[in-house]
């Protein structure tokens, strides 16, 4: 991590410990900690990810670490950016989502666990579920979308509670349901 004076850098990482604590946190532009400071993801801080064989402590001293990182390692930050860039960016984009949910409900009743597939098969299902989630709120919101459970159409102060809940999603039989809003008639 760079940003003019300050420099910070991690040694010796294996992959995931590299994605978890650098790679995703930069991507999503959230903030890293390394050596006591914050680095926010911002255009004037720098991350930089080097591919080698290990460098031993006593290697390190006195700056010589990052000499020889450089000069035995490979530079495999785009690579490794445009990689996980792939892994957390949506199968679908969000607008192309509720498009998709919203053709379902017009359709018939669509069950949340089928409002998930909409999303993609590619990618991580916790991210395909926090799409849907995302859409189907937004849809709620804008008066598009309504839930509806076994005693009826579900009123707004109990959304959150059932978009949230694990088994809203992941029961088949949890007996919520999306359905599309009734079209307002035109002036």
């Amino acid at each position: 991590m760079r940003r003019f004076p300050h420099v910070g850098r991690a040694f010796n990482l294996d992959r995931d410990e590299l994605l978890a604590r650098f790679v995703m946190p930069w991507i999503r532009g959230a903030e890293i900690s390394l050596d006591e400071r914050h680095w926010a993801h911002d255009v004037k801080t720098r991350l930089t990810v080097y591919d080698g064989p290990p460098i031993a402590p006593e290697e390190r001293g006195l700056g010589r670490g990052w000499s020889a990182v450089t000069r035995e390692g490979r530079n495999v930050t785009e690579e490794l950016l445009d990689e996980a860039s792939n892994v957390i960016t949506p199968a679908v984009p969000l607008p192309e989502l509720k498009a998709a949910l919203l053709a379902a409900a017009q359709a018939g009743p669509l069950r949340p666990s089928e409002a998930v597939i909409l999303a993609g098969r590619p990618g991580r299902a916790s991210e395909r579920l926090a799409l849907t989630e995302q859409a189907v709120w937004e849809l709620l919101h804008e008066g598009q979308l309504l839930l509806a459970d076994a005693d009826g159409r579900v009123g707004s102060e109990r959304w959150e509670s059932l978009v949230l809940a694990w088994d809203t999603w992941a029961d088949r039989d949890s007996g919520v349901v999306l359905r599309a809003a009734p079209r307002r008639a035109q002036d």
